[in-house]
């Protein structure tokens, strides 16, 4: 701190016995005169007293404003204080670390923003909290340099990052680890051993994380306790670098002690609506089981919502142990302090720049003057999630006092208006583009419509649709779609034009019913124009009867769905389990009876293993029961995004006749199982890898599913692109026969993942 405070020399005795006639501030930006007047505490009349001068200076400079202030006298006993303000960072650059993209978000995390106040210690501070960040990605022996380079009234800043070395662990030993298998110990670590082919996605590739390598010990005894061993200790790790080659090895030591079994468990506290006994029976410990800390801490989250559940917002469960030496067992306590119950002073929603208050409240299941619920509050979150509406849901719980609390609901939107597109090619239909432009939420209101249309040497279709899901807020829902399409298939044409209405119910939080009603004219002429309508038509790919080309369809449907799902396009927790049954007949030349089935399971490893990866599993099934003749436009065909990807959508088919002349029949019973496991590929832009397998079987009635059987496997980029959700899909069909047609690439714009 620099103080300067100058007085006459044959003035100051006269000053100091007289008071303070003016007092002026020069060279304020940030403050005004009265804020300066209140901060001095130094008013005009008042004696002249050097200690109180300086203590005004010391507070001034508490402000972080100033790098320098000089104090001055006039002759007639005035006071001056001048002032230098701090500069302003007008520039910040970073080289050899971020990109130019990256580079605001990474000064913020360090603590810096243009516009701030420039100040060396703070600048020092951000230098080694980017140090520490850059170590902790792997680099050893980093370097910033910052340079100031002064500007008129401000100063830029420009930090040379030299990142160093990656240090990279070659080998982990763990000495004294007989009980437990060193594979389980190291991977409960943050540093671990290069794997084989580390470099790919997924894998170790052995890069030190030397901010983590003092925890490490921590996690390696947490295994030991998840297996009983509550004696055991891990040292701290010893790195050995080698500043030649920057290859680490590390070592721990390791007392194992004895393995402890589960003696009792107790639940003290008294919860009026609970019996602690009953809950005890969902517990993951068990009395005479091998202790482990991980199911202790499960039954504590199970406890503490259970009784959150009845209200009491705040209850904390302190679970204790007691290790009993002689016997090796432990003894378990939990005690529950429920606090009191709390109900909903306010629901306060931020974030929603386009999406009206009221939409997103008829998905929030907690209201002011409920009682507080954990599930509800889980349940709100995940329903917002599943809209598809928003990037990012928290609900916070704020104290409002000892009774009451409010619910801090931030949400951050996407965009869900949006030109859709997808496409790909294959030797059948060539290019195949889509395109729509829709929104899943119009002017906020939740409402959704498009129009789309999907075109391709073969086929035009166009469609028009609009939904509802709230109807004026209840739970119903109702829509309207109107539809034309084409297709030209190797000796015949085949068109439809028709509309379809439906209408919905949410009948609980998770399931949703629906009545559906479709009508459609459709039309099939023969492409060499040797219709013949009254005998069999032989089209070498299809068989028709008269009565297949010019058909109308109308359909009623019930359908069911079932959605636990936390988010719309890349769920990581729940499942989707839906179904339905539909009858064409009134009204319309085709009669027959379709039934579909789907079930899709999300689960996500990051909490297990410290890495952001999802395992899906989807299943979808149809079936078809004729009540007369159904039309071979109406039967069933896989292959393609959404079915078995690796061939040309709907190429997949019962046929007859020779491989080069066949007769496509058409299947009337379908099942596809696909499994999927997805891993991040750049957070920043929101990419992730997904590598999947396919396997689908159709068959007609009486002939069984396995009639024909194909699988397909690939890998697909995952991109949540600015313009909507883009899936790139690069595939391979998996022992095809000669005759089958595949595609390697296809693309979707805008569908969920």
């Amino acid at each position: 701190m620099k103080k300067l405070f100058t007085l006459s020399v044959g003035l100051s005795s006269i000053l100091l016995s007289q008071n303070i006639t003016s007092i002026q501030y020069n060279g304020l930006l940030h403050l005004s005169n009265a804020v300066a007047s209140e901060i001095s505490k130094i008013n005009v009349g008042e004696p002249f007293d050097i200690n109180k001068i300086d203590a005004s200076l010391k507070e001034f400079y508490r402000q972080g404003y100033f790098s320098d202030i000089v104090v001055s006298t006039t002759e007639n006993g005035g006071l001056i204080y001048t002032f230098t303000e701090k500069s302003a960072i007008s520039k910040l650059e970073m080289n050899g670390y971020s990109s130019n993209d990256e580079q605001e978000a990474e000064f913020i995390s360090i603590g810096l923003r243009k516009g701030d106040l420039y100040d060396a210690r703070k600048v020092e501070s951000a230098k080694k909290k980017l140090i520490k960040k850059i170590e902790a990605e792997g680099y050893y022996d980093t370097v910033v340099e910052v340079d100031v380079e002064p500007k008129e009234q401000s100063v830029a800043l420009v930090f040379n990052v030299n990142k160093g070395e990656k240090i990279y662990i070659q080998n982990i030993e763990f000495s004294g680890a007989n009980k437990v298998n060193s594979d389980d110990l190291e991977a409960a670590l943050a540093n671990q051993e290069e794997d084989f082919m580390g470099w790919f996605p997924g894998l170790n590739n052995g890069v030190a994380h030397l901010d983590d390598l003092a925890l490490d010990g921590k996690r390696a005894e947490d295994v030991y306790m998840q297996q009983g061993y509550m004696d055991a200790t891990v040292s701290d790790p010893l790195m050995r670098i080698d500043s030649g080659s920057y290859q680490a090895d590390v070592s721990y030591q390791i007392s194992e002690g004895e393995q402890y079994m589960v003696k009792s468990i107790v639940i003290k506290g008294e919860v009026e609506g609970i019996d602690f006994n009953e809950l005890k029976e969902e517990f993951k410990s068990l009395e005479g089981k091998v202790f482990n800390i991980s199911k202790l801490r499960k039954d504590k989250t199970y406890l503490e919502e259970q009784v959150a559940n009845l209200g009491y917002a705040f209850v904390r469960v302190n679970p204790d142990f007691r290790k009993n030496a002689q016997d090796k067992t432990v003894d378990i306590q939990y005690t529950v302090i429920p606090g009191n119950k709390v109900t909903i002073n306010d629901v306060i929603i931020s974030g929603n720049h386009t999406t009206i208050d009221r939409v997103i409240r008829r998905d929030i299941y907690l209201a002011p003057g409920d009682q507080f619920s954990l599930t509800d509050l889980k349940d709100s979150q995940n329903a917002l999630g599943r809209r598809g509406y928003f990037e990012k849901v928290d609900i916070e719980k704020e104290r409002v006092d000892a009774h009451s609390m409010n619910l801090l609901v931030k949400v951050k939107e996407t965009a869900t208006g949006s030109i859709q597109a997808g496409g790909g090619y294959g030797s059948y239909q060539g290019v195949m583009l889509s395109a729509s432009l829709s929104d899943r939420n119009i002017m906020g209101s939740g409402i959704n419509a498009g129009i789309s249309f999907d075109i391709s040497q073969i086929a035009t279709n166009y469609s028009l649709s609009l939904q509802n899901p709230r109807v004026w807020d209840s739970d119903y829902s109702m829509g309207a779609s109107i539809y034309q399409s084409e297709f030209e298939y190797t000796t015949y044409d085949q068109r439809s034009i028709g509309a379809s209405v439906n209408i919905g119910k949410q009948l609980t939080r998770n399931l949703f019913g629906s009545l559906s009603y479709s009508f459609s004219e459709n039309e099939a002429t023969d492409a060499n124009n040797s219709d013949n309508p009254d005998s069999l038509v032989d089209y070498g790919q299809f068989i028709f009867e008269p009565k297949d080309l010019n058909y109308a369809k109308s359909t009623f449907s019930l359908g069911l769905n079932y959605d636990t799902t936390d988010d719309y396009y890349v769920p990581r927790e729940g499942i989707i389990l839906g179904g339905s049954l539909g009858y064409s007949g009134i009204g319309g030349d085709q009669k027959f009876i379709d039934a579909s089935a789907r079930f899709g399971a999300y689960y996500g490893l990051e909490d297990l293993i410290d890495y952001d990866m999802i395992l899906r599993y989807k299943v979808r099934a149809r079936a078809l029961k004729d009540q007369g003749d159904i039309a071979i436009p109406e039967k069933l065909f896989l292959g393609g995004i959404g079915s078995v990807r690796g061939y040309e959508p709907y190429s997949i088919t019962p046929f007859s006749g020779p491989d080069n002349n066949r007769t496509l029949l058409g299947g009337t019973g379908s099942l596809i199982n696909t499994l999927e496991a997805s891993i991040p590929l750049s957070k920043a832009a929101k990419m992730r890898l997904a590598f999947f397998y396919d396997h689908g079987m159709i068959g007609r009635s009486g002939t069984g599913l396995d009639e024909l059987t194909r699988e397909g496997y690939g890998v697909a980029l995952e991109w949540f692109s600015p313009m909507g959700p883009i899936n790139l899909v690069f595939a391979k069909a998996k022992d095809p026969e000669s005759y089958d047609q595949t595609a390697s690439f296809e693309f979707t714009m805008g569908q969920k993942f």
